[in-house]
């Protein structure tokens, strides 16, 4: 695994859109829950209304995020007569001696023009009071998606955190000789192939808007930094210079990439736009491997992977330039760095002995905490709220997703029914 490898009612009303995505991959990522939170909020799920004719049906996608997240505790909401869809029907004595402390109601009505009306309401079973109400208007290939947003008002609304339900995750999936950039929700529901090659495609990173992909392709039998279109499928080549192109990076406000080039020599770091990829401006000067850039959110600083110490660790620039700032000591190997949302800490793959696991360390305290136990893992990346890190992780010679939560309580293992699955990254909160 060498280093350039790793790499209080409140309605609101929303139309939601589609993206004009390529046509559907395989089959979607199966989520395995093997870890929880220290504590879990009991909350009931009951039927909505007029859900079980859909295509899709809400309620169940509701309680498979709350549950996946590890902070919620499914209470039984069966065997009702009647179910439940208002305020006014719910006997709370009967949810408490249940144990939920909170119950989601909704329904779904069909509208002239073939939509769906999407209702739910969030209430507390304790006060017996109203926490949160909605609708959605939505077509029906986005219902699932109506349903990830009513997961995420529920989580936030009773964590406090801003929730990532609906957000959606990019990886690379080997089948064969066969690779591909597929797009799926955050669930690894509705995949979605972007590109197909018998060449190798690495290094996929989101644009912050969430509609455009950087990658690097082989294709051109040699590494190309592309930038591609979600909406139109449209892509263009904005790294193509002689030797390596590799390890793109986003700036947070869209407009350049961070990328690793060989074209002087050594791999270095350089700034282009990521429109075309004008404006090459070389950032770091080394005789070292200088790789993996990755922006702070506030755009104003790079971390980066370079062996100019002797193995290799993380460093921390300006984008303005200036001296690089060493900041891993812990062990002779840590590379693949990623800022947290929120700017405070970075996650990294830390290698002891011939394990390599994901780890956290803050930039206040330096303290290090290794998450996860696995012997292979590799591209750890933040979901947008920074409560959870996805990575690939090598099982018996075949890669899967996992992710844990940032205090390493919450364990998932994302797994694909055919398929070597690796580099996932996570993308933004959806607008």
């Amino acid at each position: 695994m060498s280093i350039e490898r790793l790499h209080p009612v409140l309605w609101a009303v929303v139309l939601l859109v589609s993206l004009a995505l390529p046509a559907p991959a395989g089959g979607a990522l199966t989520i395995e829950i093997v870890g929880s939170g220290a504590t879990q909020f009991p909350i009931a799920v009951v039927a909505f209304r007029a859900e079980e004719g859909l295509a899709q049906q809400i309620s169940p996608v509701v309680a498979a995020d709350l549950a996946r997240s590890g902070l919620f505790r499914l209470i039984d909401a069966g065997g009702l007569n009647p179910v439940p869809h208002e305020p006014a029907q719910l006997n709370y004595e009967q949810w408490r001696a249940r144990g939920a402390d909170a119950v989601v109601i909704g329904s779904v009505s069909r509208l002239p023009d073939g939509r769906y009306d999407v209702r739910f309401r969030l209430m507390d079973a304790v006060k017996q009071v109203q926490l949160a109400g909605y609708v959605y208007f939505a077509r029906t290939d986005n219902l699932r998606l109506v349903a990830h947003k009513i997961a995420d008002l529920i989580y936030e609304k009773l964590t406090g955190e801003t929730g990532v339900f609906a957000t959606r995750i990019t990886y690379i999936v080997k089948r064969g000789s066969r690779f591909e950039l597929q797009v799926a929700d955050a669930d690894g529901y509705n995949p979605q192939t972007v590109l197909a090659s018998n060449e190798p495609i690495i290094s996929p990173a989101w644009a912050p808007d969430g509609l455009r992909l950087a990658y690097v392709s082989f294709e051109q039998k040699k590494p190309v930094v592309y930038v591609q279109s979600l909406t139109t499928g449209k892509r263009r080549a904005v790294a193509r210079h002689w030797g390596s192109n590799s390890a793109p990076a986003w700036s947070p406000d869209g407009k350049r990439l961070a990328v690793v080039l060989t074209k002087d020599g050594g791999s270095q770091i350089y700034l282009i736009n990521a429109d075309d990829g004008s404006g090459v401006t070389r950032l770091t000067y080394s005789s070292a491997i200088d790789t993996e850039p990755n922006f702070s959110p506030d755009g104003r600083h790079l971390l980066f992977t370079s062996d100019r110490s002797g193995g290799p660790q993380i460093y921390r620039m300006a984008v303005a330039g200036g001296a690089a700032q060493r900041l891993t000591f812990e062990g002779s190997y840590n590379v693949t760095p990623r800022h947290s949302p929120d700017g405070n800490s970075f996650t990294f793959i830390q290698r002891s002995g011939t394990r390599f696991n994901v780890a956290v360390q803050d930039f206040a305290t330096r303290q290090v905490q290794v998450l996860t136990d696995g012997g292979v893992d590799e591209s750890p990346t933040f979901a947008p709220n920074g409560k959870l890190i996805l990575y690939a992780t090598g099982v018996r010679g075949r890669g899967l997703l996992s992710a844990v939560s940032s205090d390493g309580r919450i364990k998932q293992r994302l797994t694909a029914d055919v398929g070597d699955v690796r580099e996932p990254a996570w993308g933004p909160l959806q607008k």
